[in-house]
């Protein structure tokens, strides 16, 4: 997905990727990349993501600020 390869790391993402008996979303920063695989690093750890599964993605902005 070309969007994935030119959002700087960093940028916080949701990728919707397919899985064996559907689909999945990884939210969080985009950590790494390279020409097959992209890593978000969600709340429950680092997701490596076959960029050939990857069926939607996109920048969403930061995570609100719990209140007390």
């Amino acid at each position: 997905m070309t969007l994935l390869t030119e959002l700087p790391l960093g940028t916080r993402v949701v990728v919707r990727y397919r899985i064996e008996g559907g689909f999945t979303d990884a939210l969080g920063p985009l950590r790494e990349r390279d020409a097959e695989t992209c890593t978000v690093e969600t709340k429950r750890g680092l997701v490596v993501v076959p960029l050939d599964a990857v069926v939607a993605a996109k920048p969403v902005p930061p995570q609100p600020v719990r209140r007390r």
